[in-house]
């Protein structure tokens, strides 16, 4: 089994980490396969960076040239994931989607600690889109901006400690997620801090896409996923058919 884990923004080190997180929890004879965008922000954290993107996404999955089982979006609260199930007759797996969803088979609410405070709407709407929202406790911000999660670990980690720890005795969540992509890796350490359960998206996606492919199950395509029209896209040299 060959799993595309697609990293939402263009720094190379931040999609190494996640594939390493990735690798770390994939069963045997699985391969995860990390791509960057060929284009883009070097961190997503806003709408504008958000929509680019999703497009840059999409077009990096199409021009990937070898056989793949399914598709994992790297980035917490980010777009583009609907544009992926169009395209594709492989299972594709949001890492917001795959913790929030693992989260409430751990505990009553969860909370999501994320990086800047700009991104807790991106995030609060992508959980309603998807229908997750209701079993959420809070969204926290941690203050950080996703690259500081790199170049920075330690503060991170405590910052990211602090919110959950919050979360915990102030939101009542029994759950914490990790809302980016960039803090894959830290959840061991934010558990033992807080003593709950805490959920990588990275590696939960993991599991689901993993369980999906061996079910046999995929997108269904009778409606709004249907595959894409043909069209006459102008002027775009990206590869939107597969």
């Amino acid at each position: 089994m060959r799993i595309l884990v697609v990293n939402v923004n263009t720094t190379e080190s931040i999609t190494q980490a996640i594939a390493r997180s990735a690798q770390a929890v994939a069963s045997p004879g699985t391969e995860i396969v990390g791509l960057t965008p060929h284009f883009g922000a070097d961190s997503i954290e806003g709408n504008f960076e958000s929509y680019l993107a999703a497009i840059a996404v999409m077009d990096r999955v199409m021009s990937y040239d070898q056989p793949f089982d399914a598709v994992i979006q790297a980035g917490y609260g980010e777009h583009g994931r609907e544009g992926l199930q169009e395209l594709l007759n492989v299972p594709v797996v949001d890492i917001t989607d795959a913790a929030a969803s693992t989260a409430m088979f751990l505990g009553h609410a969860y909370s999501v600690v994320t990086t800047l405070d700009r991104t807790v709407p991106l995030i609060e709407d992508r959980l309603k889109l998807s229908g997750l929202w209701d079993r959420c406790a809070s969204v926290r911000a941690s203050g950080l901006a996703v690259l500081e999660l790199e170049h920075e670990p330690q503060r991170a980690l405590e910052a990211i400690v602090q919110q959950a720890e919050l979360a915990v005795t102030q939101d009542k969540a029994e759950v914490i997620c990790l809302g980016c992509g960039g803090m894959a890796g830290l959840d061991e350490q934010i558990r033992r801090r807080t003593g709950v359960p805490v959920v990588d998206g990275v590696t939960a996606a993991v599991t689901i896409a993993e369980s999906l492919v061996r079910l046999g199950l995929s997108t269904s395509k009778v409606r709004t996923y249907a595959t894409p029209r043909p069209k006459n896209i102008i002027g775009w040299p990206g590869r939107f058919a597969r």
